[in-house]
């Protein structure tokens, strides 16, 4: 199945490097590209990409509202997001995770995890720079996550897988680690999406720490 890309990034040169990339790769497609975020919304409404490429700084319209239009909670046609910037600002990366990227990337990451990322988007996983990752999810722990509590609260084992989701581990960690098939653990996290009412593995982790799963410290343990 080919992956049908459209590339959001102000930079023609950013544009030109990141087709180039993609195209290299067997079963990729650009379809289309745009140089704001308004005619992003715009090819991504026509055109109907499987996962979009998008910067954060943009004229008009920005990635991390483009981003919230294309892959949050309310989206009508939800497409896979991965955020590609030179910034790994706070006030960037956690409104872009929130907003529903399936991953965050620094433009200086390189070839391979930019194609990983794709890949890791259309499966339903997530991919973020290692550079920032820990770092960035222990700077949105404990921040109010909307100021309302998940629909329904999680299992002691969806709670604990949570939390290992949080860690960066994949399924195949998890399966390992809990003595539990891969799966079973498939399963789970699909419950924990629904409960948390997050779209992928980056809202999973970043509601984790929220509510301190990913600390150790789980519910009904001292």
């Amino acid at each position: 199945m080919t992956i049908r890309l459209l590339i959001a990034d102000d930079q023609e040169m950013a544009r030109r490097g990141m087709r180039r990339i993609l195209e290299s790769q067997p079963g990729m497609e650009v379809v289309g590209e745009a140089a704001d975020g308004v005619q992003a919304l715009e090819l991504a409404r026509e055109l109907r990409p499987d996962v979009a490429l998008v910067d954060v700084r943009m004229p008009r319209m920005d990635g991390l509202e483009l981003t919230r239009l294309l892959a949050g909670p309310h989206a009508t046609h939800p497409v896979r997001v991965v955020v590609v910037t030179t910034f790994d600002l706070d006030e960037y990366v956690y409104p872009a995770l929130r907003n529903g990227a399936s991953g965050f990337l620094l433009k200086r990451c390189g070839p391979v995890l930019l194609v990983e990322a794709v890949r890791a988007a259309m499966s339903g996983d997530s991919l973020i720079s290692p550079s920032v990752t820990v770092r960035l999810l222990k700077h949105v722990s404990g921040r109010s996550h909307d100021g309302k509590p998940p629909v329904d609260s999680l299992t002691q084992r969806e709670a604990e897988i949570a939390g290992l989701v949080a860690g960066g581990k994949t399924n195949a960690d998890i399966a390992g680690e809990l003595f539990i098939s891969a799966g079973t653990v498939k399963t789970h996290i699909a419950s924990i999406q629904r409960k948390l009412g997050v779209r992928n593995r980056v809202g999973i982790a970043v509601r984790a720490w929220d509510m301190g799963y990913a600390t150790g410290k789980l519910p009904g343990r001292a």
